[in-house]
């Protein structure tokens, strides 16, 4: 188990133009050889967006892009024709695929905060997709074949426990609140990576959100 914590994330963005973007693995001008992908995930950051805040339009190819919106409304929209606004409690997945751009915005009146994670495809190519999952609940996780990997979502009240799957790669990011993994304390920002651990449990110390990654 390898655990990275919130204060060790890369800070990039822009702050004087509302972004901050915080990297837990290599990224941009913030290269470390020795953190470049942990199983199909090559990248998790945790944006935040003042209002009015955005990133314009950039392309993206051959990543799965999910994200989870914390708090505030993200707006999308992209060059296949899709635009969306996206709510806590939703998830969205970008299929870059062959090639595509897009533009993430906020255009509400409160922060945004969103975790998004780019996942490295099994095969390359293909047409681009894009769908939004409203509301997505703690019992169906949402699964992205096409990087053989799943989410789970778990909300848990203080003192609840929940099992983790078990799987070649687990990649745990907690959204908010205090968990105990095993002896281990996470707290909001924190990640845990495990490799063929035999079945944990996540315990919450205050009421706390998780996003976890199962992955061959």
């Amino acid at each position: 188990m390898d655990v990275r914590r919130a204060a060790e994330r890369y800070l990039g963005g822009d702050l004087d133009a509302g972004i901050e973007s915080w990297h837990a693995f290599s990224f941009g001008p913030h290269y470390d050889p020795d953190n470049l992908r942990f199983g199909a995930v090559i990248a998790c950051n945790e944006e935040r967006l003042a209002p009015g805040a955005g990133f314009a339009e950039h392309p993206h190819s051959h990543t799965e892009i999910v994200t989870w919106v914390v708090e505030g409304e993200l707006t999308h929209r992209d060059s296949t024709g899709h635009q969306s606004v996206v709510r806590p409690g939703d998830v969205q997945r970008l299929s870059s695929a062959g090639g595509v751009r897009h533009t993430e915005r906020n255009d509400g009146l409160e922060p945004l905060t969103f975790v998004q994670t780019w996942l490295a495809p099994l095969t390359p190519g293909g047409e681009p997709a894009y769908e939004v999952v409203h509301g997505i609940a703690d019992s169906t996780p949402y699964d992205v074949p096409e990087a053989g990997a799943m989410l789970h979502v778990r909300r848990l009240a203080a003192g609840e426990r929940t099992e983790l799957p078990t799987a070649a790669h687990l990649y745990l990011h907690v959204v908010r609140g205090e968990l105990r993994l095993g002896d281990t304390g996470l707290t909001t920002g924190d990640a845990a990576r495990l490799v063929k651990e035999a079945a944990m449990e996540v315990r919450a110390v205050t009421a706390a959100e998780l996003l976890v990654w199962e992955m061959s």
